[in-house]
Protein backbone atom coordinates (compact mmCIF):
# COMPACT_ATOMS: atom_id res chain seq x y z
CA UNK A 1 0.00 0.00 0.00
CA UNK A 2 1.35 3.43 -0.48
CA UNK A 3 0.71 4.69 2.87
CA UNK A 4 2.60 3.87 6.22
CA UNK A 5 -0.44 1.47 6.84
CA UNK A 6 -1.44 -2.12 6.46
CA UNK A 7 -4.41 -3.76 6.72
CA UNK A 8 -4.91 -6.76 8.98
CA UNK A 9 -7.64 -8.30 8.13
CA UNK A 10 -9.81 -11.55 10.21
CA UNK A 11 -12.60 -12.23 8.31
CA UNK A 12 -14.66 -14.23 10.60
CA UNK A 13 -18.06 -14.62 8.64
CA UNK A 14 -17.91 -17.94 6.90
CA UNK A 15 -20.07 -17.17 3.82
CA UNK A 16 -17.94 -13.81 3.05
CA UNK A 17 -15.05 -13.51 0.19
CA UNK A 18 -13.01 -11.14 -0.87
CA UNK A 19 -9.92 -10.61 -2.65
CA UNK A 20 -6.83 -8.96 -0.58
CA UNK A 21 -6.05 -7.29 -3.38
CA UNK A 22 -9.65 -5.44 -4.10
CA UNK A 23 -9.66 -4.28 -0.38
CA UNK A 24 -6.06 -2.89 -0.01
CA UNK A 25 -6.65 -1.12 -3.89
CA UNK A 26 -9.96 0.23 -1.30
CA UNK A 27 -8.23 1.60 1.75
CA UNK A 28 -5.32 2.75 -0.47
CA UNK A 29 -7.96 5.60 -1.57
CA UNK A 30 -9.65 6.17 2.08
CA UNK A 31 -6.01 6.15 3.63
CA UNK A 32 -5.49 9.49 0.88
CA UNK A 33 -8.62 11.06 1.52
CA UNK A 34 -8.42 11.56 5.41
CA UNK A 35 -4.67 10.82 6.88
CA UNK A 36 -3.63 9.11 10.31
CA UNK A 37 -1.43 10.31 12.38
CA UNK A 38 0.08 6.40 13.36
CA UNK A 39 1.79 4.02 11.01
CA UNK A 40 1.36 0.02 11.26
CA UNK A 41 -2.01 -1.95 10.70
CA UNK A 42 -5.52 -1.10 10.76
CA UNK A 43 -6.95 -4.45 11.97
CA UNK A 44 -10.45 -5.31 10.46
CA UNK A 45 -12.65 -7.68 11.46
CA UNK A 46 -15.90 -8.92 9.42
CA UNK A 47 -18.29 -10.92 12.26
CA UNK A 48 -21.60 -12.26 12.05
CA UNK A 49 -24.57 -10.13 14.19
CA UNK A 50 -24.39 -12.23 17.83
CA UNK A 51 -20.50 -12.04 17.96
CA UNK A 52 -20.84 -8.16 17.18
CA UNK A 53 -23.02 -7.70 19.32
CA UNK A 54 -21.19 -9.14 22.01
CA UNK A 55 -18.46 -7.19 21.27
CA UNK A 56 -20.41 -4.42 21.35
CA UNK A 57 -21.73 -4.91 24.90
CA UNK A 58 -18.54 -6.16 26.48
CA UNK A 59 -17.20 -2.82 25.64
CA UNK A 60 -19.68 -0.12 25.18
CA UNK A 61 -22.19 -1.72 27.56
CA UNK A 62 -24.79 -1.96 24.38
CA UNK A 63 -26.05 -5.55 23.49
CA UNK A 64 -28.13 -3.84 20.53
CA UNK A 65 -27.00 -4.78 16.82
CA UNK A 66 -25.09 -1.92 15.01
CA UNK A 67 -23.28 -2.04 11.96
CA UNK A 68 -19.80 -0.71 13.16
CA UNK A 69 -17.34 -0.74 16.21
CA UNK A 70 -13.63 1.43 16.31
CA UNK A 71 -11.50 0.79 18.59
CA UNK A 72 -9.01 3.57 18.66
CA UNK A 73 -5.01 3.60 17.89
CA UNK A 74 -2.33 2.22 20.04
CA UNK A 75 0.79 3.99 18.85
CA UNK A 76 2.69 2.06 21.30
CA UNK A 77 1.74 -1.21 19.36
CA UNK A 78 1.90 0.40 16.22
CA UNK A 79 -1.89 -0.33 15.67
CA UNK A 80 -3.87 2.27 13.73
CA UNK A 81 -7.15 1.20 15.40
CA UNK A 82 -9.61 -1.81 14.49
CA UNK A 83 -12.88 -1.74 12.69
CA UNK A 84 -15.31 -4.61 13.34
CA UNK A 85 -18.23 -4.81 11.17
CA UNK A 86 -21.52 -6.84 11.13
CA UNK A 87 -21.95 -8.43 7.92
CA UNK A 88 -25.50 -9.52 8.75
CA UNK A 89 -26.25 -5.82 9.56
CA UNK A 90 -25.20 -5.19 5.82
CA UNK A 91 -26.53 -7.91 4.88
CA UNK A 92 -30.24 -6.33 6.28
CA UNK A 93 -29.62 -2.74 5.35
CA UNK A 94 -28.25 -2.90 1.33
CA UNK A 95 -31.67 -4.77 1.32
CA UNK A 96 -33.68 -2.25 3.18
CA UNK A 97 -31.91 0.86 1.24
CA UNK A 98 -32.13 -0.92 -2.09
CA UNK A 99 -28.19 -0.62 -2.37
CA UNK A 100 -25.61 -3.41 -3.55
CA UNK A 101 -23.78 -5.61 -0.72
CA UNK A 102 -19.93 -4.67 -1.34
CA UNK A 103 -21.47 -0.75 -1.31
CA UNK A 104 -23.07 -1.14 2.22
CA UNK A 105 -20.01 -2.95 3.48
CA UNK A 106 -17.60 -0.86 2.12
CA UNK A 107 -19.52 2.30 3.65
CA UNK A 108 -19.25 0.53 7.23
CA UNK A 109 -15.45 0.43 6.41
CA UNK A 110 -15.06 4.08 5.27
CA UNK A 111 -17.47 5.15 8.42
CA UNK A 112 -14.87 2.90 10.80
CA UNK A 113 -12.34 4.68 9.31
CA UNK A 114 -13.41 7.90 9.60
CA UNK A 115 -13.85 7.58 13.08
CA UNK A 116 -10.41 6.29 13.18
CA UNK A 117 -8.89 9.79 12.27
CA UNK A 118 -11.48 11.58 14.49
CA UNK A 119 -14.64 12.39 13.37
CA UNK A 120 -17.35 12.03 15.12
CA UNK A 121 -21.44 11.25 14.62
CA UNK A 122 -23.23 11.97 18.38
CA UNK A 123 -24.45 15.98 17.41
CA UNK A 124 -26.68 16.42 14.60
CA UNK A 125 -23.86 18.92 12.77
CA UNK A 126 -21.25 16.72 13.54
CA UNK A 127 -23.35 13.82 11.94
CA UNK A 128 -24.32 15.98 8.39
CA UNK A 129 -20.26 16.20 8.51
CA UNK A 130 -19.67 12.44 8.12
CA UNK A 131 -22.49 11.58 5.81
CA UNK A 132 -20.06 14.40 3.67
CA UNK A 133 -16.98 12.80 4.11
CA UNK A 134 -18.67 9.07 3.69
CA UNK A 135 -20.37 10.45 0.53
CA UNK A 136 -17.44 11.74 -0.59
CA UNK A 137 -15.24 8.73 -0.34
CA UNK A 138 -18.07 6.58 -1.60
CA UNK A 139 -17.71 8.81 -4.91
CA UNK A 140 -14.14 8.57 -4.98
CA UNK A 141 -14.50 4.55 -4.61
CA UNK A 142 -17.29 4.54 -7.12
CA UNK A 143 -15.56 7.01 -9.77
CA UNK A 144 -12.53 5.09 -9.76
CA UNK A 145 -14.42 1.22 -9.78
CA UNK A 146 -12.10 0.43 -6.37
CA UNK A 147 -15.19 -1.42 -4.84
CA UNK A 148 -13.83 -4.16 -2.94
CA UNK A 149 -15.26 -7.34 -4.36
CA UNK A 150 -16.91 -8.72 -1.51
CA UNK A 151 -19.07 -11.85 -2.39
CA UNK A 152 -21.14 -13.91 0.21
CA UNK A 153 -21.42 -17.48 -0.45
CA UNK A 154 -25.29 -18.56 -0.88
CA UNK A 155 -26.55 -20.54 2.32
CA UNK A 156 -27.98 -24.13 2.28
CA UNK A 157 -30.05 -25.58 4.09
CA UNK A 158 -29.14 -26.46 7.83
CA UNK A 159 -27.31 -23.11 7.92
Amino acid sequence: MGSDLTVEVNNLYPALSFSPVSLDRFFEKVFALHRHDCSGSLSVAFLDRSRHSLIHGDFLKDFRPTDVITFPADPTEEMAGEICVSVDQAIEEAANREVAFAQELSLYLIHGWLHLVGFDDKEEQDQKIMRREERKALDLVEDLGLWPDFLLAPCTEGE
